[in-house]
């Protein structure tokens, strides 16, 4: 099932969405819809349906849920830590050795307070010089790190600041709008195999493409399984939740986002996520 939010009658609330509509569900965001269900033990597509409106209306999709915690995995793509290998990436000896490590590497990124939807602007740190994107599969969480579900996600980055120092990591990592998510959330039983999606990523200045890339979650040499179980220990993440899975694309420093460039992150499963950049305050 696809589900998501849109603006009915003047309020955020969850939505299924059908090919060319959405069917709004009164009364709730889509994280409240996710609590209830995870509260109820009931499966949330059969919950959603049972409360959905029956009359389908023309809507935007808007950020699909307002998480209640945002953590971001790094190390975790092969072609990543082949490009640093190669120096098409930029980094550190602490890169190589979390890609090497038996330990998978999180950052907290955030709340919903850092996190934007689709056609919103994502930010770049003033006191950065190279920002990038970084197309991410995300796995919406349930209760005791159960996936419920996946959206795309674009876990922007100031690249500079991250391989400077990786005591820098939060500043890299975590400030306004430093994350895209959308443009819906697919509900788990619709993805049987989640190591074997593929994406794109897409920069575009001026109405001119800068730069493109491709990657694919079977190319991940951490499995989502084992991330969820390492986050999750002494560490009960709330449902409603997000985590990001990393990315195996490493944008190059003459592709640093500027004021007004414009990223998509496609996915055949999951749609299309754009964003334009914007320069933060």
């Amino acid at each position: 099932m696809r589900l998501g939010q849109v603006k009915w009658n003047g309020a955020v609330t969850a939505a299924i969405f059908d090919v060319c509509s959405a069917r709004p569900i009164p009364d709730y965001t889509l994280t409240d819809l996710i609590l209830r269900a995870e509260k109820e033990g009931e499966a949330l597509p059969h919950l959603a349906a049972g409360l959905a409106s029956r009359h389908p209306v023309s809507a935007v999709p808007l950020i699909p849920l307002h998480p209640k915690e945002v953590w971001a995995a790094g190390a975790t793509y092969a072609s990543s830590a082949i490009a640093r290998d190669a120096g098409l990436a930029g980094g550190n000896a602490y890169h190589q050795q979390s890609h090497a490590a038996h330990r998978p590497e999180f950052v907290f990124k955030g709340t919903s307070r850092v996190c934007v939807g689709p056609g919103q602007a994502i930010g770049i740190r003033p006191d950065s010089t190279f920002t990038a994107p970084a197309p991410e599969l995300a796995v919406v969480l349930g209760a005791k790190g159960r996936i419920i579900g996946y959206t795309l996600a674009n876990d922007v980055t100031a690249r500079d600041l991250e391989y400077e120092n990786p005591f820098y990591m939060a500043q890299a990592k975590s400030y306004n709008a430093s994350c895209a998510l959308g443009p819906v959330m697919i509900t788990a039983d619709e993805i049987p195999d989640p190591h074997a999606l593929e994406m794109s990523v897409h920069i575009h200045r001026g109405g001119e493409q800068i730069f493109q890339a491709q990657a694919s979650t079977s190319d991940l040499i951490r499995k989502l399984e084992n991330l969820i179980e390492y986050l999750m220990r002494a560490n009960p993440v709330p449902a409603g939740s997000v985590l990001l899975t990393g990315s195996g694309v490493m944008v190059h420093r003459d592709a640093a986002l500027a004021d007004g460039d414009s990223v998509t992150i496609r996915m055949h499963q999951l749609g299309e996520l754009t964003n334009t950049a914007a320069l933060l305050n």
